[in-house]
């Protein structure tokens, strides 16, 4: 969702379960969120969700902190409306005390009235950033209560998205509440985050007329409909649960048996990287390394959606990411007169800015852009 710095979760249960194309209970698209990274969205792509996916909501981004206005928001409301699903809204949050959480409700509340979105939908906090990582759960529940309590008083209910690793870690988001993010390797015929709202299972979702992948969710609930049933209907049912079944295959691969290799290196880091005790996200942290730092390493491997590179320590081992599983070296140093970032799907100029230590407005600068230029998923910038 939104910026897109969700975490993946991963671990020996997820490895084991069933491959989804196997299983005829494939997780549903029932909701799809959208923002300024996926563009100008037209109402006949929306349709072609509702007909052929059987999509039923769709919620998209409002806002960020204080002070940024997604440009696509009015559009995209007007256009999801057309096409006959209900509309929500989602505010990126950045803030870290409970003074900030109101006036970003205050900001959001006015931006989503401004842009059309009706009363009565859904105006979610967005609970995933560097300043909420910074607090104490304790601190992190006030916020997003003052935030939430704020919001009501535009006649938008509340909510809180955030990752599965967050939720009930970083705070608190009981039952019959929640959207949660939380993207195993492969899905089986467990609902993941029943008891929630809502649970978005993918942020790579292909959609038949529109580019670049989506986040999609599935509902437990029917607070992001507001308990009404829509009286357009799907065009094809049986084509909903074939669409929906191989969407599924296709985001979610058997988990193979990845191997070490010998790599015996010496890197850079560009920004600041976890050193950890095992080859996962889910390992204990040992230490962050700075920017700058450099690490000597003298195995490599790619699993669980990232490269990970061993590092020969006094007393064992530790190991450390340094990109994406597509092999590439994101997370270091090039020997290149500049180094190149290729956009992903759901990336935003402020997503990349901060991964790379810069502020939206140098990194847009320094690719003779602005920061309400579109970026799209392919595109190379120009981060060093």
């Amino acid at each position: 969702m939104k910026l897109k710095n969700k975490l993946v979760l991963t671990g020996a249960a997820t490895m084991a379960a069933l491959f989804l194309g196997l299983n005829a209970n494939a997780a549903r698209m029932d909701m799809v969120d959208v923002s300024n990274n996926n563009g100008y969205m037209s109402t006949a792509e929306y349709v072609s969700m509702r007909n052929e996916f059987g999509v039923k909501a769709v919620t998209v981004k409002i806002s960020e902190g204080g002070t940024y206005k997604d440009p696509y928001a009015a559009s995209n409301i007007e256009n999801v409306q057309a096409a006959g699903m209900y509309i929500n809204g989602y505010h990126f949050a950045r803030y870290a005390t409970k003074a900030q959480a109101i006036a970003e409700a205050d900001f959001a509340g006015q931006t989503a009235k401004s842009a059309g979105l009706p009363v009565g939908a859904v105006l979610v906090t967005d609970v995933e950033s560097q300043e909420s990582d910074n607090q104490s759960k304790a601190i992190n529940d006030r916020n997003n209560a003052a935030f939430m309590k704020e919001i009501q008083k535009f006649g938008y209910r509340a909510d809180i998205y955030t990752s599965g690793s967050w939720a009930n870690n970083k705070m608190t988001v009981k039952g019959k509440t929640g959207w949660i993010a939380a993207y195993p390797y492969v899905v089986s015929g467990k609902n993941w985050y029943s008891t929630n709202h809502a649970w978005q299972w993918s942020s790579t979702a292909k959609f038949r007329i529109s580019y670049g992948g989506f986040d999609v969710s599935q509902l437990n609930s029917n607070y992001y409909t507001a308990g009404q049933k829509s009286t357009v209907k799907p065009t094809n049912k049986d084509a909903v649960k074939v669409n929906n079944r191989k969407a599924n295959k296709n985001i979610y691969k058997p988990a193979s048996s990845a191997k070490w290799v010998k790599e015996s290196k010496t890197y850079t880091l560009k920004t600041a990287v976890k050193l950890r005790t095992g080859a996962s996200t889910s390992s204990n942290a040992i230490t962050i390394l700075p920017a700058g730092t450099t690490v000597k390493t003298d195995q490599a491997i790619i699993q669980g959606g990232y490269r990970w590179v061993r590092q020969p320590r006094f007393n064992g081992y530790g190991y450390l990411a340094t990109g994406p599983s597509s092999n590439t070296l994101e997370y270091v140093k090039s020997d290149a007169a500049h180094t190149y970032y290729t956009v992903k799907s759901g990336d935003s100029w402020w997503a990349i800015a901060q991964r790379n230590g810069l502020s939206m407005t140098t990194l847009a600068s320094q690719n003779g852009k602005t920061i309400y230029t579109t970026i799209y998923p392919g595109q190379r910038l120009v981060v060093r």
